[in-house]
């Protein structure tokens, strides 16, 4: 995707430096600004600290944080305590641990001499793997924004997404707003409504800012319009991203998702989860009991960092002196309130039945 007309991706890495860079996404949208990885330990501080966040680009930031742990030594031990440094770093999305099995089994078969150059090459293999997902969720997902366009001629088609499933939470692309991007590409006219995603507003500050990059055209939200603009018909279709998918089809996201597929259902609205592999947890049947939900500091909910009168960037207290506050990150939406996964294998019912015929390979294969 583009930033000031640049074409840009949230990883890569720098040929001159041997380091791997990052967009640091906790300075957006006011400041546009990389960083340099060097270590493994650096790595997992990105993805903790939210540097790098969003399920697939978590992934990639371990594979490549793996990579360079072989670079400072080889040796099984200390791969196997990359892993677990890495593996510490968040609890919930999927693709952290599917990443960092990946590059294990991978290197594990290889002489030391060869993990460092390996690793790297693994790295970057998994690093465009999410792009074609991506790419692939975007042309499924595409056709049902066509669809919606059919039935109102004229009219521009609706969109509604909470978080940022965009392009800032893969490598490219992103995932759910891999079909926005391609409709917007092919003239339809489109709306997105951004819900701002209390507490770390990722919409208002990550979705809005990286649509309108690329010229699409959106309205920031509260998080509680949704359901107002539902009534009123002002909402085509919810589109939104997964942090793990389970097998049976339920789907753990940010925070406020599952309120969203409530409203969706009640008003016969559609609500699509855009859903790549790597995202969805085999081993797991019952979301609302197994996925682990991480809850991160209170400070998240009584603090709010934005740009002063001054035009500084400051953070100020929102909440009374002694009052907590209790700051979990992600909700479980079941099944039965989605109508389908985007995946990039077309899209699927979410149903125990419809993944395993999609994904026949992964049955048993996910740890």
């Amino acid at each position: 995707m583009r930033v000031e007309g640049k074409p840009f991706r949230t990883v890569w890495l720098d040929g001159q430096t041997r380091s791997v860079k990052i967009i640091d996404q906790t300075r957006l949208p006011h400041e546009f600004a990389s960083l340099s990885i060097n270590t493994v330990f650096e790595a997992a501080h990105a993805i903790k600290t939210m540097q790098v966040r969003g399920a697939p680009l978590i992934g990639v930031t371990a594979a490549y944080g793996m990579a360079l742990a072989m670079r400072t030594d080889a040796s099984d031990t200390n791969l196997d305590s990359a892993c677990a440094i890495l593996a510490g770093a968040r609890p919930t999305a999927v693709n952290l641990r599917w990443a960092i099995d990946s590059m294990r089994r991978h290197l594990l078969a290889l002489p030391l001499a060869e993990r460092e150059q390996a690793g790297f090459a693994h790295a970057g293999a998994i690093t465009e793997q999410d792009v074609e997902l991506c790419q692939a969720i975007g042309g499924h997902g595409l056709g049902l924004i066509r669809a919606a366009a059919a039935r109102k001629p004229g009219q521009r088609v609706n969109v509604l997404t909470h978080c940022n499933a965009g392009w800032l939470a893969t490598v490219d692309w992103g995932t759910a707003t891999a079909p926005i991007y391609k409709a917007h590409d092919e003239g339809i006219a489109l709306h997105i409504w951004v819900d701002e995603t209390r507490p770390r507003n990722q919409g208002a500050s990550l979705t809005a800012w990286e649509l309108g990059q690329h010229g699409v055209p959106h309205t920031i939200i509260v998080d509680n319009a949704g359901g107002h603009l539902m009534q009123h018909g002002e909402v085509d279709l919810v589109i939104v991203g997964t942090d793990r998918t389970t097998a049976s089809g339920d789907v753990c996201n940010k925070i406020g998702t599952y309120l969203k597929a409530l409203a969706a259902q009640d008003n016969g609205v559609p609500f699509y989860v855009a859903a790549p592999s790597p995202s969805i947890d085999f081993t797991i049947e019952d979301g609302i009991a197994e996925v682990p939900i991480e809850t991160r500091s209170a400070r998240e909910i009584t603090h709010i960092t934005g740009l002063g009168a001054d035009g500084q960037i400051e953070t100020v207290c929102i909440s009374p002196a002694g009052s907590s506050a209790l700051n979990y990150a992600f909700d479980v939406t079941p099944a039965r309130l989605v109508t389908g996964l985007i995946t990039e294998r077309g899209v699927i019912s979410a149903t125990r039945d419809a993944l395993a015929k999609a994904f026949p390979e992964c049955i048993g294969k996910r740890s």
